[in-house]
Parts: structure tokens; sequence; C-alpha cells
């Protein structure tokens, strides 16, 4: 049976953000903490380089019993056996993904409006991505972020599991909770953060509204 965003945190991995520490140490440190959901989200590396990574992330998650999912590419996320794949509204469609990945595999698709909802819940998504929440400055080619009012559509209109994503902080995150979000994405906040483990404890602290 497929586990789908069962947990309050979903995190993403950002080389980038990550202090010049590697996404491997960045991972066991979040893994450590607790976390259950892991995105590999690396848009800067070369197709080996993310085999290797994922490879590694797969046996520590597995070991964690923590869900992996890779971002966009279907390729790896079959390579390397992981849960599921997340893809955006400009990546192959969901109906695509699923001929690839089987029946068995999580795939999660962004969404930014009530109709781009409807829509995945039509194509078959397991979950979708609500946002940006907030303004972000973690992708490249994110959208104007949608608000909270996205987020109240979803949580009033739709029973598909969804997790709100974008400009996420600890100081904003109880009040996304508050709204109705059950989980929350983070990435900059936690893989920027010079203690993980004391991050993680003090969103879980600010989300249990």
């Amino acid at each position: 049976m497929k586990r789908v965003l069962d947990t309050d945190i979903y995190a993403l991995t950002d080389a980038g953000l990550s202090r010049g520490r590697s996404v491997i140490e960045v991972a066991d440190a979040m893994l450590r903490a607790g976390i259950r959901v892991l995105q590999y989200r690396e848009k800067e590396r070369k197709a080996g380089v993310m085999l290797d990574e994922c490879l590694q992330l797969r046996r520590m998650t597995r070991e964690a019993g923590c869900t992996f999912i890779v971002n966009d590419h279907v390729d790896i996320a079959l390579l390397v056996d992981a849960d599921g794949v997340h893809v955006g509204q400009e990546d192959l469609p969901v109906e695509a993904v699923r001929q690839l990945v089987g029946p068995d595999r999580i795939i999660g698709l962004s969404t930014h409006s009530p109709e781009q909802c409807r829509d995945a819940i039509a194509r078959g998504a397991d979950y979708i991505g609500v946002g940006p929440i907030f303004a972000t400055k973690t992708k490249k080619d994110v959208c104007a972020p949608v608000g909270l009012e996205y987020l109240d559509y979803v949580v009033q209109n739709h029973d598909i599991p969804h997790v709100a994503i974008g400009g996420i902080k600890l100081h904003n995150a109880g009040e996304v909770v508050r709204r109705g979000a059950r989980c929350c994405a983070l990435v900059s906040e936690i893989v920027g953060a010079e203690d993980i483990g004391d991050m993680v404890a003090r969103l879980r602290r600010a989300m249990a509204v």
C-alpha cells in the first residue's frame, strides 16, 4: 500500500543552500531528526552524479523508513527504486509518468490554481504540491506566490493528499498549519540551518497548533 505524505514535514535537498555540506551529509542529519518524506531536488547536477547520490539516499531512506521521492527524473527514480517521483506542470504529464513507473509508485504534481488541482485529480496524481504559498527564491523558475487562499480552496474542497510549499519558514509554518495544511515542504529553512536537528524540532513545535 502506498504511503502518501504520512508526515508533517516534507523535506527537500538543495546543495546550493546547504552551507557547503554534501547532499548526503544533510540528508543524514534530516533522517536522524526524524524526517519521513525526503525529495531529491537538484537542478544543477549531471545525471551520473544524481544517480550516485540517489543510490546512496535510497539506501539511507530505506534503512530509516523514510519515503524517498525523486524530482523530475523518472529514469533515476526507476533506477534507484525510489518510492515515487514529483513532476511540475511543464514536465511529463501524470499519465505518461504512470505508464513508466507503474501503479504502485507515488506520483506528485505541483499545482498553482484550483483548475490545476482538479486536473491533477482527474489525471490520477497521488498527491499535489500547493503553492508557492509565499514568495520564494529557492527555485529559479518559480511562479508568483498563490497565497493562502489557494490552500484554503484545496483544504475545503478536495480530499487528495497535499503538501503546502513555497517560502514556508519557522515564523510562518504555524499559520500554514492553522489554515488546514497537514504537511509542509521546506527547503532552505532546513538544509541551510547550522543545526538541522534543532531546526526540525523547532519547526515541529511551531506546527503543533
